[in-house]
């Protein structure tokens, strides 16, 4: 069972957090105390429902609650934003408090990866453990967002239908060096219908402002500064390499690493049953029985 739960966040922008349950746990304010509790953040263009699948196995033994964040999935998209560094991580702090989780274990994907180790880094009294799914720490270089752009503007736009979009990000997309099919599903997920066809439910110029608030920037200071227990993943076709997945593990005061075979950059969405074995294993190995 899935249900809504309405978070106001930095600046009064609504955001939408998703729990994960059978039945569902106490509400907002019930007073749930955080213990085991799980907030998952996905990556730039996704939306909380890529966790469904993670947050349902992790609902078994912790509350889990996935959120969308500003200008993705049903949260708000306010036209000036902001869509910075800090307006991500007080969004989570905002979620954070009003689910009453804390401590919490932080899941991030890619950006949200980058948001929950800057959040642990900041506020050590809201994160219990923390995972990092494939992003990395250097900077991503000033051609990035160049090469983005370009890539954005490589989409077919409009699709004629679901299937096309499946198969031009699994086989079409030019930046694939070889066909993926869990891409396209996921891809599918973050369309929406127009009146002439399917288009992305983001606006491509607020990804883009997102992204430019790190993508020239290295975040290894904050990295160092996590004292909870932190478990760096990565597949080996992903984005974050191996030597610097590792490095990163190095820095962390309480790092471990983890590697998921045959993965790209969406790890979890990918190979999930090789993704569950890494992460509940260093739950169990971090948190209370």
């Amino acid at each position: 069972m899935v249900r809504r739960i309405d978070v106001c966040g930095s600046g009064g922008v609504r955001l939408a957090a998703w729990e994960f349950a059978d039945p569902p746990k106490r509400p907002c304010g019930a007073g749930e105390g955080g213990s085991g509790a799980v907030l998952l953040l996905h990556g730039l263009m996704g939306r909380a429902a890529h966790w469904a699948e993670t947050a349902r196995w992790l609902s078994g033994r912790h509350r889990a609650v996935a959120l969308d964040q500003r200008g993705h999935g049903r949260s708000e998209r306010p036209a000036e934003g902001p869509y910075t560094r800090d307006a991500y991580i007080a969004d989570a702090v905002a979620a954070i408090e009003c689910l009453d989780l804390a401590p919490a274990v932080l899941i991030g994907h890619a950006m949200g990866a980058l948001t929950a180790w800057q959040l642990a880094a900041r506020r050590p009294d809201l994160v219990r453990a923390l995972v990092i799914c494939d992003m990395r720490a250097s900077a991503l270089g000033a051609a990035t967002q160049r090469e983005w752009g370009e890539w954005f503007r490589s989409w077919p736009v409009p699709f004629a239908t679901l299937a096309d979009v499946r198969k031009w990000f699994a086989e079409g997309d030019p930046t694939l060096e070889r066909p993926r099919p869990a891409r396209g599903d996921y891809y599918a997920e973050i369309m929406a219908e127009r009146a002439d066809g399917w288009r992305p439910a983001f606006s491509r110029r607020q990804v883009l402002q997102a992204r430019e608030t790190y993508a020239h920037d290295a975040h290894w200071e904050e990295l160092a500064l996590v004292e909870c227990p932190a478990l760096v993943v990565r597949g080996p076709d992903g984005e974050l390499g191996r030597a610097e997945a590792q490095e990163m593990v190095r820095v962390l005061p309480r790092g471990r690493y983890a590697e998921v075979p045959d993965a790209g950059h969406l790890v979890h969405y990918e190979q999930p049953e090789g993704w569950r074995r890494a992460v509940e294993s260093f739950l169990e190995s971090v948190l209370p029985a």
